[in-house]
């Protein structure tokens, strides 16, 4: 099992002072193991924050990120899942699940983590999985009417099985919503056994995990 943060469009400091108090309450040291981040961090102290919750931490660069050092997309493997991560601006129309779903085909991925929306979505449409972790700080966008609910992603990949819990801040308080994803995955084929005349063929061919996610909590 490995236990995976899905955050990005932090905006910090330019559109958010910070992430929300409940937010980083949750996310401490030492329960995920790996960071999975669709980038306008945009800047370096937040970057750095994220490395103290988990060491593992892949960033994408966004339309606001000054770093050159994020790149434009990251493939990550848990197998039998690929996971595909991209900021989301790449996408026309914006969001559009025919054109991630474009992306997801050319990047030869399961899942494909993206966010610029910066609304939540998780939701498995032509036989992969697509999640948007919306915006960790509520960090508005002109594309947007309206206010922007805080939120963040887990996954739990398990296998071929990939559990998502989507924590959103709902009029001060912490709501969790899980969605499950599983892989298809085609089953061995049954080894033949040889007759004793047969010519023998050469060669040979998540630590802690948010057991009651109705608390928001990881344990």
């Amino acid at each position: 099992m490995v236990l995976v943060l899905i955050i990005g469009d932090l905006h910090i400091p330019h559109r958010a002072h910070d992430l929300p108090a409940k937010f980083r309450k949750l996310l401490v040291p030492g329960k995920i193991q790996q960071i999975l981040c669709t980038g306008n961090v945009c800047d370096r102290e937040t970057y750095e924050y994220l490395r103290t919750i988990a060491g593992d931490v892949y960033v994408v660069r966004g339309d606001y990120d000054e770093s050159a050092s994020f790149p434009p997309s990251a493939t990550i493997v848990h197998t039998p899942i690929r996971i595909g991560v991209i900021h989301g601006h790449q996408c026309v129309p914006t969001g559009d699940l025919d054109a991630l779903s474009a992306l997801a085909r050319q990047m030869d991925v399961d899942v494909l983590v993206s966010g610029h929306t910066h609304t939540f979505q998780a939701i498995e449409y032509d036989g992969r999985f697509f999640v948007n972790p919306g915006s960790a700080t509520g960090a508005w966008t002109g594309s947007y009417n309206g206010e922007v609910t805080p939120s963040f992603a887990l996954m739990d990949i398990q296998g071929a099985v990939v559990v998502t819990y989507v924590y959103q801040l709902v009029e001060g308080e912490v709501r969790v919503e899980k969605i499950e994803y599983r892989k298809e995955v085609e089953a061995p084929k049954p080894a033949q056994s040889q007759s004793a005349t047969s010519i023998p063929q050469s060669g040979v061919t998540p630590q802690n995990i948010p057991s009651s996610p109705q608390t928001g909590q990881f344990w």
